[in-house]
């Protein structure tokens, strides 16, 4: 099957409009299901929708395969034998109550995704603490941008992925791009840096490999693993040294300078370069390039973000952003490029293990008696803060931690840090229970699996990396017997004695998102699915049905008690894990071009799976050579915690110190290490030392 570029061009438009199942860009895109009259299912790419604007990449092209696979799960299975919906769900519900009566609530935990809808993330967060009255619950959105929040809610008082519509890139005179391969991981978005490049405007990327997105931009400063957060103190440094901070709009919209301008006063453009590996010339560059800027964004990824010093990163890169001048004016700011597709919203009305609903804190007696009168509960029975991801997935089947896991659309076998310690603690649960489309590494593992719908099989809202509520629609039937997430949830209820409390139908699901949401931060409260469908979203904070949206929030006043957005001192550290003899190279992940995440959807659609069968092992030219491997080798990587092995690719698009793997495939993710950050509890996936040798 040949896949359509990402620049290509849809026919006219047919079928109904809904949403791409992937990244956070959340393309617009039409289904149209022929298979009533014989025919198959066809997507095509919408023009209305401001972030792809008529584009969609390999992976949203080929989108309607996966509704149609021959792997999608039909039946619930108990212990791998085929049962109905009753015995399934009753199985489970005497199993979670056996639990709980022997170990008390926190005995049973709920892990959710960044993919489920706003209605879906909302009633697991409800489900769990109403149904079962846990507070033991995640999601694997702490594995993405959880640093990023943390940082954007220390600066800003609000965490919103893009605080301006993505169009706004288009009108900056530079952009800068730490740790993000957007040009694989979602295509479109560089339709909006080649705009802001054709106006006249420059890119710069931060990157240690010359990504197909470092190789777009006018400045690339390759940056060793670990050391991005010192190269961030370097820029702002010189930024100051040369006097192009605003110290105008410093003074009227921000506090905490003068503290961050001494903290950074020891990080001189050379000692910078001997740690980074960024040569001082390239530092000075990028630092006029910015300075020289009318309006220019500073953007982070996945690659500054997911570090054991993530959020003091993110924080970094915010104080260069501020010392210019940038959020809060038009054209410019500073943002997160969110990578799962309902990663923002997945992230704001409480999967989350300190959330509740609106983006608010659990641990706030105020959010907690709002919330509390939405669910008709007792706010003192409402389960406090509980674990975060990794450290929820360390407790499992341990004599403290919970025995029952319930997790919905997500695949830790594959894509959680030190993988194999997870696998092993799955495997020493008394109830493992897991709702997917397909029999992902994870599900095979499961005592039971419910088998459910998919993006264009249901009806709900996820919210795009700008903050953008937008509306999925239903485009296709499921197959027969197939049961939505909020469909399984009121079956679990209904048999835990709650189901009145948890509705199946998403619009009145989301109704009751709304009324919990109020007041919040991410407040929903004027936003309807009637709205959405007459239109390409709307941006919270959207206090009222008559309230436009507000794509901007940071025009007039950051959302901190006094409207001042935070610089806050940060120093850098070494990689939790550094090289030493045995472990002398540096291994770094990321995503290729044609899969998603652990590759649950995507390594089972042909076409995908033939552009890209299997992990490789990136490594540079002369590390090649002192290994004595050759192209298309057999190689294998060895960390303090695991093993992996792959295909060789040499290219001098890596540093000769470090090796790139994909973490698409089961076995890369027993490689990374589980260190934490302290404060948003992300773990160092992009970092850790790993020796490499050829496979005789």
């Amino acid at each position: 099957m040949q896949i359509p570029p990402s620049s290509a061009r849809s026919p006219a438009p047919a079928g109904v409009a809904t949403h791409c199942p992937y990244c956070a860009l959340q393309c617009g895109m039409r289904v149209t299901d022929a298979r009533p009259a014989g025919g198959g299912i066809r997507v095509t790419a919408r023009e209305d929708v401001p972030a792809n604007q008529g584009g969609l990449c390999q992976k949203g092209w080929t989108a309607a395969e996966l509704l149609v696979s021959p792997e999608r799960l039909t039946t619930p299975l108990l212990h791998g034998r085929p049962v109905d919906w009753d015995e399934a769900l009753g199985f489970v519900a005497e199993r979670l109550v056996a639990v709980q009566a022997e170990h008390g609530p926190d005995a049973v935990a709920v892990f959710g995704g960044g993919g489920l809808t706003n209605e879906k993330a909302y009633q697991l967060g409800k489900f769990a603490r109403v149904a079962l009255r846990t507070g033991q619950i995640d999601y694997n959105g702490r594995f993405c941008m959880s640093s990023a929040a943390a940082a954007a809610n220390r600066a800003f008082g609000m965490d919103r992925g893009l605080p301006f519509p993505i169009t706004d890139i288009a009108r900056a005179d530079a952009v800068l791009l730490a740790g993000g391969n957007v040009a694989e991981t979602m295509p479109p978005f560089v339709r909006h840096l080649t705009r802001m490049r054709d106006g006249g405007g420059r890119l710069i990327v931060i990157d240690p490999r010359t990504t197909p997105t470092a190789r777009l931009a006018d400045l690339h400063l390759r940056v060793t693993p670990g050391t991005d957060l010192a190269l961030a103190l370097g820029l702002l440094h010189l930024v100051i040294a040369r006097d192009s901070a605003d110290l105008g709009y410093l003074a009227e919209r921000t506090v905490g300078f003068d503290e961050v301008r001494t903290s950074v006063s020891a990080w001189w453009p050379e000692r910078v370069e001997r740690v980074t590996g960024v040569p001082v010339a390239l530092m000075r560059e990028a630092v006029r390039i910015l300075g020289a800027a009318g309006r220019a964004m500073i953007l982070t990824g996945r690659g500054a973000e997911q570090h054991a010093k993530g959020t003091e990163t993110v924080t970094a890169f915010i104080n260069l952003a501020l010392a210019l001048g940038l959020p809060g004016r038009e054209g410019s700011g500073y943002g997160c490029v969110t990578g799962q597709g309902n990663g923002q919203g997945g992230r704001e009305h409480g999967q989350k293990a300190d959330q509740l609903p609106g983006y608010r804190r659990i641990d706030d007696p105020a959010a907690r008696a709002h919330v509390a009168a939405v669910w008709g509960v007792d706010p003192g029975d409402l389960p406090g803060p509980g674990r975060s991801a990794f450290e929820l997935f360390d407790a499992l089947g341990t004599p403290a931690g919970p025995r029952a896991l319930l997790l919905f659309g997500s695949n830790p076998v594959v894509s959680a840090p030190d993988a194999g310690r997870v696998a092993r603690r799955l495997a020493g649960l008394d109830l493992l229970v897991v709702s997917d489309i397909v029999l992902s590494e994870t599900a095979a593992m499961a005592d039971v699996v419910l088998p459910s719908t998919q993006w264009a099989e249901e009806h709900g809202t996820i919210t795009n990396l700008e903050g953008r509520v937008l509306l999925r629609r239903r485009a296709a039937d499921p197959p027969p017997g197939v049961w939505t997430d909020l469909e399984i949830m009121r079956g679990l209820a209904d048999r835990l004695g709650r189901g009145d409390a948890f509705p199946a139908d998403p619009g009145e699901v989301f109704d009751e998102l709304r009324r919990a949401s109020r007041g919040g931060i991410a407040d929903y409260s004027g936003i309807t699915h009637a709205r959405l469908a007459a239109g390409t979203g709307l941006f919270w904070p959207c206090p009222a049905e008559d309230h436009p949206g507000t794509p901007r929030p940071f025009i007039d006043r950051f959302a901190t008690p006094d409207g001042r957005a935070r610089l806050v001192p940060v120093e850098h550290r070494p990689p939790a894990e550094d090289v030493d003899a045995e472990f002398p190279l540096y291994l770094t992940t990321g995503r290729v071009l044609a899969h998603y995440q652990s590759g649950a959807q995507t390594r089972r659609i042909p076409a995908l799976n033939e552009a890209e069968p299997e992990v490789f092992v990136e490594l540079h030219p002369d590390l090649a050579r002192r290994l004595n491997v050759a192209p298309g080798d057999r190689v294998r990587v060895r960390s303090r915690r695991g093993t992996a092995e792959g295909e060789a690719r040499v290219s001098a698009a890596i540093r000769p110190d470090t090796v790139f793997m994909p973490f698409h495939w089961e076995g890369v993710n027993r490689l990374t290490n589980a260190a934490l950050d302290p404060i948003s509890r992300m773990p160092e996936f992009k970092v850790c030392a790993v020796g490499v040798e050829r496979v005789i």
